[in-house]
């Protein structure tokens, strides 16, 4: 058995347990190195935080475990298809890889997929059905918010 198929099966077993817990039916496995360095289930209906998605509190596990949110060189294993939200925080952690067990085809007849959000997404923003704008508001008398940020950056305060 591939390490990947046994990183995969640790998501299932996780999924499951959550779900038999009353979770919802999700598990991930943030590997870097070969070493589990952090697992989550989908917390969301204990929490009540839509965010707690498994894949989303291993990142927030191990960016805690490692103390740095720069996850290069890890990867993710899931129980299923990453949702658009979990994607966008796999590639700001700088994750390499992510492999999932089951599709959004196979959890469309559960309510379990997120193809219909893909979709969404995929459209132009005028197009999407949330209205998103962009207006330019800015603090009086304050610097410039992104300028200022950069400055006490590079430790100009």
């Amino acid at each position: 058995m591939s390490d990947e198929a046994a990183f995969l099966r640790q998501a299932l077993a996780l999924a499951f347990a959550n779900s038999e817990r009353g979770g919802r039916p999700f598990g991930a496995v943030l590997v870097r190195d070969g070493e589990v360095v952090a697992t989550g289930v989908n917390e969301i209906l204990n929490s009540g935080d839509p965010t707690a998605h498994a894949e989303m509190n291993a990142i927030r596990a191990a960016s805690r475990s490692i103390g740095a949110a720069d996850l290069r060189g890890s990867r993710v294993y899931a129980s299923g298809h990453p949702c658009p939200m979990c994607l966008a925080a796999m590639r700001l952690a700088g994750i390499d890889r992510v492999a999932y067990a089951y599709s959004n085809d196979e959890g469309a007849p559960y309510g379990l997929s997120t193809a219909a959000i893909y979709e969404d997404l995929a459209k132009p923003f005028a197009e999407q059905s949330m209205a998103i704008s962009h207006i330019p508001v800015r603090l009086e008398g304050q610097f410039d918010l992104y300028a200022e940020w950069k400055r006490r950056q590079d430790g100009n305060v």
